[in-house]
């Protein structure tokens, strides 16, 4: 079965575990950087990155965009939105629809 994990600083991921999801506290990108790997190898399917890290790892990001899994989904961090997952949506849309309709 598979899994579905919470990638980022402690403070903005250890809320998800409330609501069952695995958490992956990091302290640094180099560590981020790692535990996404090992959870690629693994049986993840999704990975919810926070933006700050994810600004810092597109080389990464980059790589498992066209896997089946995980699916990487940046989300906002307790420093909050930098516009990045929601630009990452708004391009996957237009990919998908052929128009940007966000």
């Amino acid at each position: 079965m598979y899994k579905i994990a919470v990638l980022g600083d402690r403070e903005s991921v250890l809320g998800f575990k409330a609501l069952g999801l695995d958490v992956y506290p990091a302290e640094t990108v180099d560590e981020a950087r790692e535990t996404l790997h090992q959870l690629a190898k693994g049986d993840c399917a999704v990975v919810y990155l926070t933006e700050q890290f994810g600004a810092q790892m597109e080389a990464e990001i980059a790589r498992y965009k066209d896997q089946l899994t995980p699916a990487i989904i940046l989300i906002p961090g307790k420093e909050g939105s930098l516009g990045i997952g929601m630009a990452n949506v708004k391009n996957a849309v237009e990919r998908a629809v052929g128009a940007d309709i966000l």
